[in-house]
C-alpha cells in the first residue's frame, strides 16, 4: 500500500465530499434510486456537512492520501448508540462507530480499507471504547465479507434511510 494515512484537515472537505459522492453510490444495492442516493449525498455528505463533522470533537475522520489525492476516508462518532435497534444490539461499551469508510475503486484490494479500519480502531481505543461498531447494508457482499474478515460480527439489524428509502443494514461489532 502507497497510501498514507492520516487526520483529515478543514481544508479537504471539497475533496471529501468528491470522493463521497463518488463512492458512496457504488455501496448501495441496485434497488436504490438515483434520486435516494442524491438527496442522502446532499444531506449527509456535502462539503457543509463535512465541515460540521470536521468540528466535531466526537468525530474523527481519517484519510487515506496517495500521489496527492484522497483516495479513502473513514469517519468514527464516538458516543452511544442513538438507534434503539443499535442499542439494544451493541454488546460492549462504552462504544463507537464506524459510520463511514469508502475507498476509491482504484485502491479496492490495496489495504487501504483495512489501514483505515486499524486507524479507527486505534482512535476509538485511544477515547477508552471497548468495541466499534457499524451498519452495512444487507446486500452488500464485498463490505460484509470485508467487515467479518476485519473481525466485525453481525450482532443485530437496523433500517438505514437513503432519501426517501429505508434501506436494511445489519449491526456489526468489534470487541477491541
Amino acid at each position: 500500500m502507497t497510501a498514507r494515512i492520516r487526520p483529515a484537515i478543514a481544508a479537504e472537505v471539497a475533496a471529501l465530499h468528491e470522493l463521497a459522492a463518488l463512492t458512496f453510490p457504488l455501496a448501495c444495492p441496485p434497488s436504490t434510486t438515483e434520486a435516494s442516493k442524491a438527496a442522502f449525498i446532499a444531506e449527509h455528505l456535502s462539503v457543509e456537512a463535512f465541515g460540521r463533522y470536521l468540528r466535531d470533537a466526537r468525530r474523527d475522520i481519517t484519510v487515506a492520501e496517495d500521489a496527492g489525492a484522497l483516495v479513502g476516508y473513514a469517519m468514527l462518532v464516538h458516543g452511544e448508540p442513538a438507534d434503539p435497534d443499535v442499542a439494544q444490539a451493541v454488546r460492549a461499551r462504552p462504544t463507537a462507530e464506524l459510520s463511514k469508510l469508502y475507498v476509491h475503486p482504484s485502491h479496492h484490494g490495496g489495504g487501504v480499507a483495512s489501514a483505515l479500519v486499524a486507524a479507527a480502531v486505534e482512535a476509538a481505543s485511544r477515547r477508552k471504547a471497548v468495541s466499534v461498531w457499524l451498519g452495512v447494508n444487507q446486500h452488500n457482499a464485498r463490505a460484509n465479507r470485508f467487515y467479518a474478515k476485519s473481525g466485525f460480527e453481525t450482532v443485530g439489524s437496523k433500517r438505514f434511510l437513503v432519501g426517501d428509502t429505508w434501506e436494511d443494514d445489519w449491526v456489526r461489532e468489534r470487541p477491541l
